[in-house]
Protein backbone atom coordinates (compact mmCIF):
# COMPACT_ATOMS: atom_id res chain seq x y z
CA UNK A 1 0.00 0.00 0.00
CA UNK A 2 1.61 3.36 -0.84
CA UNK A 3 1.91 6.00 1.46
CA UNK A 4 -0.60 8.63 -0.08
CA UNK A 5 -3.31 6.43 -0.15
CA UNK A 6 -3.39 6.53 3.77
CA UNK A 7 -3.82 10.00 4.25
CA UNK A 8 -7.21 10.76 4.48
CA UNK A 9 -7.91 7.91 7.13
CA UNK A 10 -4.29 9.19 8.98
CA UNK A 11 -5.38 12.74 9.16
CA UNK A 12 -8.49 11.24 11.22
CA UNK A 13 -6.62 9.37 13.17
CA UNK A 14 -4.63 12.58 13.82
CA UNK A 15 -7.43 14.59 15.65
CA UNK A 16 -8.84 11.79 17.26
CA UNK A 17 -5.43 10.43 18.50
CA UNK A 18 -6.30 11.07 22.32
CA UNK A 19 -9.56 9.09 22.34
CA UNK A 20 -9.20 6.35 20.60
CA UNK A 21 -6.62 3.47 20.75
CA UNK A 22 -6.66 0.02 19.67
CA UNK A 23 -7.24 -2.89 22.64
CA UNK A 24 -4.02 -4.08 22.37
CA UNK A 25 -2.46 -1.00 22.75
CA UNK A 26 -4.55 -0.82 26.18
CA UNK A 27 -3.35 -3.83 27.63
CA UNK A 28 -0.66 -3.32 29.86
CA UNK A 29 -1.46 0.11 31.30
CA UNK A 30 -1.38 1.18 34.92
CA UNK A 31 0.90 3.13 37.51
CA UNK A 32 3.42 1.88 39.33
CA UNK A 33 4.35 1.96 42.99
CA UNK A 34 6.08 5.52 42.10
CA UNK A 35 3.20 6.92 40.57
CA UNK A 36 4.57 6.57 37.41
CA UNK A 37 2.02 5.48 34.33
CA UNK A 38 3.01 2.53 32.26
CA UNK A 39 1.72 1.07 29.47
CA UNK A 40 2.70 -1.73 26.79
CA UNK A 41 6.22 -2.57 27.03
CA UNK A 42 6.50 -1.31 30.20
CA UNK A 43 6.96 -3.41 33.29
CA UNK A 44 8.75 -2.68 36.59
CA UNK A 45 11.95 -3.49 35.72
CA UNK A 46 12.19 -3.30 31.77
CA UNK A 47 10.97 -1.27 28.30
CA UNK A 48 11.31 -3.21 25.65
CA UNK A 49 11.42 -1.39 22.13
CA UNK A 50 11.24 -3.16 18.57
CA UNK A 51 13.48 -2.35 15.53
CA UNK A 52 11.93 -3.99 11.87
CA UNK A 53 15.53 -4.01 10.35
CA UNK A 54 17.06 -5.22 7.35
CA UNK A 55 20.03 -7.69 7.90
CA UNK A 56 19.40 -9.92 5.13
CA UNK A 57 18.08 -7.75 1.46
CA UNK A 58 18.72 -4.66 -0.18
CA UNK A 59 19.98 -3.15 2.64
CA UNK A 60 21.47 -5.53 4.94
CA UNK A 61 24.58 -3.29 5.56
CA UNK A 62 23.00 -0.30 6.48
CA UNK A 63 20.35 -2.67 9.09
CA UNK A 64 23.38 -4.15 10.59
CA UNK A 65 25.03 -0.61 11.23
CA UNK A 66 21.67 0.63 12.62
CA UNK A 67 20.81 -2.14 14.49
CA UNK A 68 24.53 -2.58 16.14
CA UNK A 69 24.85 1.05 16.80
CA UNK A 70 21.27 0.92 18.53
CA UNK A 71 22.22 -2.18 20.76
CA UNK A 72 25.35 0.13 21.82
CA UNK A 73 23.45 3.44 23.16
CA UNK A 74 20.92 0.91 24.85
CA UNK A 75 23.65 -0.95 26.64
CA UNK A 76 25.33 2.30 27.74
CA UNK A 77 22.15 3.77 28.85
CA UNK A 78 21.76 0.67 30.84
CA UNK A 79 25.09 1.10 32.22
CA UNK A 80 24.38 4.84 33.11
CA UNK A 81 21.07 3.41 35.34
CA UNK A 82 18.53 3.10 32.46
CA UNK A 83 15.32 4.98 32.42
CA UNK A 84 12.89 5.13 35.71
CA UNK A 85 14.64 2.03 37.67
CA UNK A 86 14.41 0.09 34.19
CA UNK A 87 16.60 -1.29 31.71
CA UNK A 88 15.82 -0.55 28.18
CA UNK A 89 15.43 -3.68 25.70
CA UNK A 90 15.79 -3.59 21.94
CA UNK A 91 13.94 -6.64 20.23
CA UNK A 92 15.40 -7.06 16.68
CA UNK A 93 13.82 -8.39 13.68
CA UNK A 94 14.64 -9.18 10.13
CA UNK A 95 12.19 -8.45 7.69
CA UNK A 96 14.36 -8.90 4.84
CA UNK A 97 13.19 -5.54 3.06
CA UNK A 98 10.11 -7.45 2.59
CA UNK A 99 7.00 -5.89 3.23
CA UNK A 100 4.51 -9.00 4.24
CA UNK A 101 7.54 -10.56 6.68
CA UNK A 102 7.61 -6.55 7.83
CA UNK A 103 3.48 -6.82 8.59
CA UNK A 104 3.86 -10.02 10.40
CA UNK A 105 7.34 -8.76 12.71
CA UNK A 106 4.88 -5.60 13.35
CA UNK A 107 2.07 -7.86 14.30
CA UNK A 108 4.23 -9.68 16.80
CA UNK A 109 6.20 -7.21 18.02
CA UNK A 110 2.90 -4.24 19.07
CA UNK A 111 1.82 -5.82 21.97
CA UNK A 112 5.43 -6.01 23.14
CA UNK A 113 6.76 -2.92 22.84
CA UNK A 114 6.63 0.85 24.10
CA UNK A 115 7.74 2.15 20.14
CA UNK A 116 9.88 1.36 17.17
CA UNK A 117 13.60 3.60 17.58
CA UNK A 118 14.25 1.48 14.02
CA UNK A 119 12.28 0.42 11.23
CA UNK A 120 14.41 0.30 7.72
CA UNK A 121 12.33 0.83 4.65
CA UNK A 122 9.71 3.44 2.62
CA UNK A 123 7.82 0.49 1.50
CA UNK A 124 7.77 -1.69 4.96
CA UNK A 125 6.96 2.22 6.50
CA UNK A 126 4.16 2.57 3.90
CA UNK A 127 2.80 -0.90 5.23
CA UNK A 128 2.65 -0.56 8.42
CA UNK A 129 1.77 3.02 9.01
CA UNK A 130 -1.77 2.83 9.25
CA UNK A 131 -1.31 0.84 12.26
CA UNK A 132 1.35 2.79 13.86
CA UNK A 133 -0.61 5.72 13.97
CA UNK A 134 -3.58 3.13 15.76
CA UNK A 135 -1.52 1.65 17.95
CA UNK A 136 0.29 5.05 19.39
CA UNK A 137 3.93 3.68 18.18
CA UNK A 138 6.38 6.22 18.35
CA UNK A 139 8.15 5.23 15.41
CA UNK A 140 11.53 6.51 14.08
CA UNK A 141 12.27 5.37 10.16
CA UNK A 142 15.27 4.50 8.53
CA UNK A 143 13.15 6.47 5.43
CA UNK A 144 13.14 9.57 4.64
CA UNK A 145 9.84 10.46 2.78
CA UNK A 146 8.14 13.74 3.20
CA UNK A 147 4.70 11.83 3.09
CA UNK A 148 5.89 10.45 6.59
CA UNK A 149 5.63 13.48 8.24
CA UNK A 150 1.73 13.38 7.88
CA UNK A 151 1.54 10.24 9.63
CA UNK A 152 0.97 10.62 13.83
CA UNK A 153 3.83 9.19 16.01
CA UNK A 154 6.20 8.70 13.22
CA UNK A 155 9.30 11.02 13.46
CA UNK A 156 11.78 11.95 11.12
CA UNK A 157 15.21 12.29 11.79
CA UNK A 158 16.79 13.90 9.82
CA UNK A 159 16.15 15.53 6.61
CA UNK A 160 13.60 14.12 3.17
CA UNK A 161 14.59 12.59 0.40
CA UNK A 162 13.51 15.62 -1.50
CA UNK A 163 15.64 17.96 0.36
CA UNK A 164 19.05 15.58 -0.30
CA UNK A 165 18.21 16.28 -4.03
CA UNK A 166 17.80 20.05 -3.46
CA UNK A 167 20.79 20.57 -2.09
CA UNK A 168 22.49 18.10 -3.84
CA UNK A 169 21.27 19.76 -7.42
CA UNK A 170 22.53 23.12 -6.00
CA UNK A 171 25.70 21.23 -5.07
CA UNK A 172 26.63 20.11 -8.48
CA UNK A 173 25.49 24.12 -9.92
CA UNK A 174 27.62 25.64 -7.23
CA UNK A 175 30.83 23.48 -7.64
CA UNK A 176 30.38 21.10 -10.62
CA UNK A 177 29.41 23.91 -13.12
CA UNK A 178 26.10 22.79 -14.21
CA UNK A 179 24.83 25.43 -16.05
CA UNK A 180 20.95 26.21 -17.47
CA UNK A 181 19.88 24.30 -20.04
CA UNK A 182 21.90 21.66 -19.09
CA UNK A 183 20.80 16.89 -18.22
CA UNK A 184 20.81 16.13 -15.42
CA UNK A 185 20.03 12.43 -15.06
CA UNK A 186 18.10 10.22 -12.27
CA UNK A 187 18.50 6.69 -11.58
CA UNK A 188 15.89 6.26 -8.82
CA UNK A 189 13.57 2.94 -7.25
CA UNK A 190 9.98 3.09 -7.97
CA UNK A 191 8.39 3.52 -4.98
CA UNK A 192 7.97 6.38 -2.08
CA UNK A 193 11.79 6.12 -1.96
CA UNK A 194 12.58 7.09 -5.45
CA UNK A 195 9.15 9.22 -6.28
CA UNK A 196 10.12 11.54 -3.23
CA UNK A 197 13.71 12.19 -4.29
CA UNK A 198 12.25 12.65 -7.91
CA UNK A 199 10.44 15.37 -7.00
CA UNK A 200 12.70 17.36 -5.03
CA UNK A 201 15.13 16.59 -7.80
CA UNK A 202 12.33 18.43 -10.17
CA UNK A 203 11.74 21.21 -8.37
CA UNK A 204 15.31 21.85 -7.95
CA UNK A 205 15.90 21.74 -11.24
CA UNK A 206 13.06 24.05 -12.78
CA UNK A 207 14.84 26.66 -10.04
CA UNK A 208 18.04 26.35 -11.84
CA UNK A 209 17.05 25.97 -15.71
CA UNK A 210 17.77 21.98 -15.71
CA UNK A 211 15.92 19.13 -17.13
CA UNK A 212 16.01 16.03 -15.42
CA UNK A 213 16.33 12.90 -17.86
CA UNK A 214 14.60 10.05 -15.77
CA UNK A 215 15.65 6.59 -15.21
CA UNK A 216 12.86 4.14 -12.74
CA UNK A 217 14.65 0.80 -12.06
CA UNK A 218 12.94 -1.56 -9.18
CA UNK A 219 15.31 -2.79 -6.05
CA UNK A 220 15.96 -6.15 -8.05
CA UNK A 221 17.85 -4.19 -10.99
CA UNK A 222 21.54 -4.35 -10.13
CA UNK A 223 22.96 -3.87 -13.00
CA UNK A 224 23.24 -0.16 -14.24
CA UNK A 225 23.97 -0.86 -18.12
CA UNK A 226 21.33 0.37 -19.91
CA UNK A 227 20.57 3.00 -17.78
CA UNK A 228 24.28 4.31 -18.29
CA UNK A 229 23.71 3.98 -21.98
CA UNK A 230 20.39 5.66 -21.92
CA UNK A 231 21.30 8.93 -20.11
CA UNK A 232 25.08 8.50 -22.36
CA UNK A 233 23.15 9.13 -25.38
CA UNK A 234 20.88 12.50 -23.96
CA UNK A 235 24.48 14.08 -22.93
CA UNK A 236 23.63 14.42 -19.46
CA UNK A 237 26.41 16.66 -17.15
CA UNK A 238 25.65 14.82 -13.61
CA UNK A 239 23.74 11.95 -12.43
CA UNK A 240 21.48 11.64 -9.23
CA UNK A 241 21.04 8.34 -7.98
CA UNK A 242 18.21 7.15 -5.34
CA UNK A 243 18.76 3.63 -4.91
CA UNK A 244 20.83 1.29 -2.86
CA UNK A 245 24.59 0.70 -2.45
CA UNK A 246 24.52 -2.21 -5.45
CA UNK A 247 22.89 0.18 -7.86
CA UNK A 248 25.36 3.08 -7.32
CA UNK A 249 28.22 0.96 -7.17
CA UNK A 250 27.26 -0.44 -10.93
CA UNK A 251 26.20 2.70 -11.62
CA UNK A 252 29.67 4.34 -11.12
CA UNK A 253 31.19 1.62 -12.55
CA UNK A 254 29.43 1.48 -15.71
CA UNK A 255 29.57 5.11 -16.19
CA UNK A 256 33.58 5.07 -15.84
CA UNK A 257 33.95 2.26 -18.14
CA UNK A 258 31.94 3.88 -20.61
CA UNK A 259 33.53 7.15 -20.58
CA UNK A 260 30.45 8.82 -19.23
CA UNK A 261 32.49 11.19 -16.69
CA UNK A 262 30.21 13.24 -14.83
CA UNK A 263 29.91 13.15 -10.52
CA UNK A 264 27.12 11.18 -9.17
CA UNK A 265 25.20 12.03 -6.25
CA UNK A 266 23.15 9.75 -4.11
CA UNK A 267 20.59 10.14 -1.63
CA UNK A 268 22.21 8.62 1.72
CA UNK A 269 20.51 5.28 1.19
CA UNK A 270 22.96 4.58 -1.66
CA UNK A 271 25.87 4.24 -0.21
CA UNK A 272 28.02 2.06 2.10
CA UNK A 273 31.92 2.03 2.55
CA UNK A 274 31.99 -1.37 2.29
CA UNK A 275 31.72 -0.39 -1.39
CA UNK A 276 35.28 0.40 -1.42
CA UNK A 277 36.20 -3.27 -0.93
CA UNK A 278 34.88 -3.76 -4.77
CA UNK A 279 35.88 -3.04 -7.88
CA UNK A 280 33.98 0.27 -8.28
CA UNK A 281 36.05 1.91 -5.93
CA UNK A 282 37.94 3.80 -7.90
CA UNK A 283 35.48 4.82 -9.95
CA UNK A 284 33.72 5.47 -6.40
CA UNK A 285 36.09 7.84 -5.14
CA UNK A 286 36.70 9.87 -8.47
CA UNK A 287 32.82 10.86 -9.52
CA UNK A 288 30.62 9.75 -6.35
CA UNK A 289 29.01 12.10 -3.59
CA UNK A 290 26.80 10.95 -1.27
CA UNK A 291 24.09 13.62 0.65
CA UNK A 292 23.12 12.90 4.45
CA UNK A 293 22.28 15.15 7.77
CA UNK A 294 24.64 13.23 9.67
CA UNK A 295 28.66 13.79 9.76
CA UNK A 296 30.93 11.65 8.19
CA UNK A 297 32.88 9.07 10.41
CA UNK A 298 35.96 11.00 9.75
CA UNK A 299 34.69 14.21 11.40
CA UNK A 300 36.54 15.43 14.50
CA UNK A 301 33.58 16.31 16.86
CA UNK A 302 34.39 14.75 19.87
CA UNK A 303 31.55 13.51 20.12
CA UNK A 304 32.00 11.54 16.84
CA UNK A 305 35.67 10.07 18.15
CA UNK A 306 33.86 8.90 20.65
CA UNK A 307 31.16 6.68 19.04
CA UNK A 308 33.75 5.51 16.68
CA UNK A 309 35.71 3.82 19.21
CA UNK A 310 33.36 2.17 21.68
CA UNK A 311 31.49 1.08 18.23
CA UNK A 312 34.83 -0.25 16.99
CA UNK A 313 35.83 -2.07 20.55
CA UNK A 314 32.17 -3.62 20.50
CA UNK A 315 32.43 -4.44 17.14
CA UNK A 316 36.02 -4.87 16.03
CA UNK A 317 35.10 -6.67 12.68
CA UNK A 318 32.99 -4.28 11.64
CA UNK A 319 32.96 -1.04 9.71
CA UNK A 320 32.07 2.12 10.94
CA UNK A 321 29.46 3.46 8.54
CA UNK A 322 27.10 6.70 8.06
CA UNK A 323 24.34 3.94 9.35
CA UNK A 324 25.84 3.34 12.89
CA UNK A 325 25.71 7.32 13.22
CA UNK A 326 22.14 7.58 12.43
CA UNK A 327 21.60 4.16 14.69
CA UNK A 328 23.21 6.17 17.33
CA UNK A 329 21.30 9.31 17.30
CA UNK A 330 18.33 7.73 16.53
CA UNK A 331 18.06 5.64 19.56
CA UNK A 332 19.21 8.30 22.15
CA UNK A 333 16.53 10.52 20.59
CA UNK A 334 14.42 7.38 21.94
CA UNK A 335 16.41 7.62 24.73
CA UNK A 336 15.70 11.15 25.89
CA UNK A 337 12.32 10.92 25.40
CA UNK A 338 12.04 7.95 27.60
CA UNK A 339 13.84 9.90 30.44
CA UNK A 340 11.96 12.75 30.13
CA UNK A 341 8.23 10.91 30.17
CA UNK A 342 9.96 9.41 33.17
CA UNK A 343 10.42 12.96 34.50
CA UNK A 344 7.09 13.65 33.55
CA UNK A 345 5.71 10.32 35.33
CA UNK A 346 4.09 8.97 31.78
CA UNK A 347 6.02 6.42 30.34
CA UNK A 348 2.41 5.24 28.22
CA UNK A 349 2.93 5.48 24.31
CA UNK A 350 0.94 8.91 24.38
CA UNK A 351 3.83 9.99 26.97
CA UNK A 352 6.69 8.88 25.48
CA UNK A 353 5.83 10.91 21.91
CA UNK A 354 4.04 13.64 24.28
CA UNK A 355 8.07 13.77 25.72
CA UNK A 356 9.09 13.69 22.51
CA UNK A 357 7.56 16.86 21.74
CA UNK A 358 9.17 18.81 24.18
CA UNK A 359 12.32 18.34 22.01
CA UNK A 360 12.90 21.67 20.33
CA UNK A 361 16.82 21.79 20.08
CA UNK A 362 17.85 18.06 20.60
CA UNK A 363 22.17 18.25 20.34
CA UNK A 364 23.81 15.03 19.35
CA UNK A 365 26.96 16.80 20.26
CA UNK A 366 27.85 17.14 16.58
CA UNK A 367 27.03 13.92 15.12
CA UNK A 368 23.90 15.49 13.21
CA UNK A 369 22.28 18.96 12.69
CA UNK A 370 20.41 20.48 16.21
CA UNK A 371 16.40 19.16 15.01
CA UNK A 372 13.43 20.01 16.09
CA UNK A 373 11.04 17.75 17.33
CA UNK A 374 8.27 20.30 19.02
CA UNK A 375 6.23 20.66 15.80
CA UNK A 376 4.52 17.21 14.28
CA UNK A 377 4.21 17.10 11.01
CA UNK A 378 7.27 18.79 10.28
CA UNK A 379 11.23 18.30 9.56
CA UNK A 380 13.71 19.00 11.91
CA UNK A 381 16.46 19.90 9.77
CA UNK A 382 16.92 21.36 6.08
CA UNK A 383 20.78 21.01 6.62
CA UNK A 384 22.67 18.29 4.24
CA UNK A 385 26.00 17.65 4.35
CA UNK A 386 27.77 16.49 0.45
CA UNK A 387 30.12 13.88 1.61
CA UNK A 388 32.27 11.87 -1.07
CA UNK A 389 34.12 8.66 -0.42
CA UNK A 390 37.43 8.07 1.07
CA UNK A 391 39.08 4.54 1.25
CA UNK A 392 41.91 6.44 3.51
CA UNK A 393 39.37 7.95 5.64
CA UNK A 394 37.57 6.59 8.86
CA UNK A 395 34.26 5.06 7.43
CA UNK A 396 35.52 5.85 4.14
CA UNK A 397 33.87 8.85 3.89
CA UNK A 398 34.66 12.45 4.20
CA UNK A 399 33.14 16.20 3.69
CA UNK A 400 33.02 17.83 0.28
CA UNK A 401 31.00 20.88 1.80
CA UNK A 402 30.33 22.05 5.21
CA UNK A 403 26.58 21.91 6.80
CA UNK A 404 24.22 23.72 4.19
CA UNK A 405 21.02 24.43 3.26
CA UNK A 406 19.86 25.73 0.10
CA UNK A 407 17.90 28.64 -0.98
CA UNK A 408 15.44 25.91 -2.98
CA UNK A 409 15.69 23.72 -0.32
CA UNK A 410 14.36 26.79 2.61
CA UNK A 411 11.64 27.39 -0.31
CA UNK A 412 10.22 23.83 -0.59
CA UNK A 413 7.25 23.06 0.98
CA UNK A 414 6.81 19.77 2.25
CA UNK A 415 4.00 16.60 2.68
Amino acid sequence: MKLRTLFAGLAVLAVTASGCSTKSADNGDGTDSSGVKTGPGVTADKITLGALTDMTGVYATLGKSITQAQQLYFEQLNQAGGVCGRNVELLVRDHGYDVQKAVGAYSELQSKIAGLPQVIGSPIMAAIAENVAKDKVLTIPAAWPSQLLKVPYVQIVGGTYELEMINGVDFLVREKGLKKGDKIGHVYFEGEYGESALAGAKFAAEKAGLTIVEQRIKPTDNDMTSQVSALKSEGVKAILISAGPRQSASLAGVAAAGGLNVPIVSNNPGYSPQLLGTPAAKALEANFYYISATQPPSADAPAMTKLVGDYTKKYPKDTFDGGATFGYVSAKVFGESLKKACESKDLTREGIYKALQTQSAFDSEGLMPVLDFSKPGQVGTRESIIQRPDSKAKGGLVEATEPFTSDAAKEFQLG
